[in-house]
C-alpha cells in the first residue's frame, strides 16, 4: 500500500491535510479518534499491515479550563491518556512489528512546555507541562522519542503552537471573538466576555501548520520540531482587529469576566529555527492577515445560511 492514515481526520488538522495529501494525489485512510475506542491494537495492525507510507497521528482532546472546573480529573486522565498515549502506542508498536518502513507523525502541543522561564522555546527547552493536555502530549513526544532510539521506528514529532483556520470551533478565542463581533454587528447580541484581554499568543495559521507537518516526515531523519511564528499577539490585539474590521468600538462591547480570568502566566513563544533550516519552511500568512481570513469566512458562512434559512 502506497498511502497516508490520519487519525484525528475530523478535527481542523485532520481536515486541512486530508486536502492537502489529496492535491498530491495519495490515498488517505481517515481516522476519527472514536474509530479506534476501545481497540486493543488489533484493528491497527491490520491497517498498519498494508503498509502505508506516512500516519498521522493528529488524535487529541481538547478541553477549556473552564469545562475541567465542572468535570472529573479523572476522567479527563483517562481521555486524554487513550487519546494522546494509548492510541498513539498501538501505531508506534504495529510499525514496529509489521510495517518498519512506514513513517509516523505525532501532533504535540506547546502546552509541554508549561512556564518557562524562556523568552522563547525550542526543541531543548525542558518539558514542565502545567495542565493535563500538556502532560499527556509530552508522554506522547516521549513515547515517540523512545521508538525512534529503541526500535528505529520513524517517529517525528511536531510541537505545534496556536494555529487557526476557519474551520476552528468557537471553544477557541479567536474563533468565539470573530462569531460574537459577527453576532453584534448584526443586533442579535450586545457583550461578549472574555478572559485576560493582555494574554499573549504565538497564532499562526493552520494550513502553514499542515504543511509543516508533511515537511517534516519527508526528512532523512526523523526528530521534534517546534512549529511557530516566533511573535505573540494579545487577545485585545484580537478585538481590536476583528471589532474595528466591522465598525464596532469593542470598548463599548467586551468585558474582562472575572470568573474565568486565570492566573497570568509568561506567554509561550516558539522558536522554529531548526526546522526552518531542515525544510525552509516559513509562515506564509501574517497575523493580520489571518484575522481577515477568519472573519470574511465566517462572514460568508453566515450569509451562505441566511440564503438557505
Amino acid at each position: 500500500m502506497t498511502g497516508a492514515i490520519v487519525v484525528g481526520a475530523g478535527g481542523q488538522d485532520g481536515r486541512l491535510l486530508h486536502e492537502r495529501l489529496l492535491r498530491e494525489c495519495i490515498n488517505v485512510t481517515r481516522l476519527g479518534r472514536g474509530d479506534l475506542a476501545n481497540d486493543d491494537g488489533v484493528a491497527v495492525a491490520d491497517l498498519v499491515r498494508k503498509g502505508p507510507s506516512e500516519i498521522y497521528y493528529l488524535a487529541a482532546h481538547h478541553h477549556s479550563s473552564q469545562e475541567a472546573m465542572g468535570s472529573c480529573e479523572l476522567d479527563l486522565v483517562r481521555q486524554s491518556t487513550d487519546a494522546h498515549v494509548t492510541g498513539l502506542a498501538c501505531f508506534l508498536e504495529a510499525i514496529r512489528r509489521h510495517s518498519p518502513g512506514t513513517r509516523l507523525f505525532y501532533a504535540g502541543s506547546s502546552l509541554v512546555f508549561g512556564e518557562p522561564g524562556t523568552d522563547t522555546q525550542d526543541e531543548m527547552t525542558p518539558f514542565e507541562p502545567r495542565c493535563i493536555y500538556g502532560i499527556t502530549k509530552a508522554a506522547g513526544l516521549r513515547l515517540c522519542r523512545y521508538y525512534r532510539e529503541k526500535h528505529g521506528v520513524f517517529a517525528a514529532g511536531g510541537i505545534l503552537f496556536n494555529h487557526e483556520s476557519p474551520l476552528r470551533q468557537t471553544k477557541f478565542v479567536i474563533p468565539k471573538i470573530i462569531h460574537a463581533a459577527l453576532a453584534i454587528a448584526r443586533g442579535s447580541a450586545e457583550k461578549l466576555r472574555l478572559g485576560d484581554l493582555s494574554a499573549r499568543v504565538d497564532w499562526g495559521y493552520a494550513p502553514d501548520y499542515v504543511e509543516a507537518m508533511t515537511r517534516i516526515l519527508r526528512l532523512r531523519e526523523p526528530g521534534n520540531f517546534v512549529v511557530a511564528t516566533g511573535e505573540t499577539h494579545s487577545v485585545q490585539e484580537v478585538v481590536e482587529r476583528v471589532f474595528g474590521s466591522l465598525g464596532l468600538d469593542w470598548r463599548q462591547h467586551v468585558e474582562e469576566a472575572q470568573e474565568i480570568l486565570t492566573r497570568r502566566r509568561t506567554p509561550l513563544c516558539g522558536n522554529s529555527s531548526k526546522l526552518r533550516a531542515a525544510t525552509g519552511w516559513q509562515p506564509t500568512v501574517s497575523f493580520h492577515d489571518m484575522l481577515q481570513i477568519l472573519l470574511e469566512a465566517q462572514e460568508t458562512a453566515l450569509a451562505t445560511e441566511a440564503c438557505h434559512a
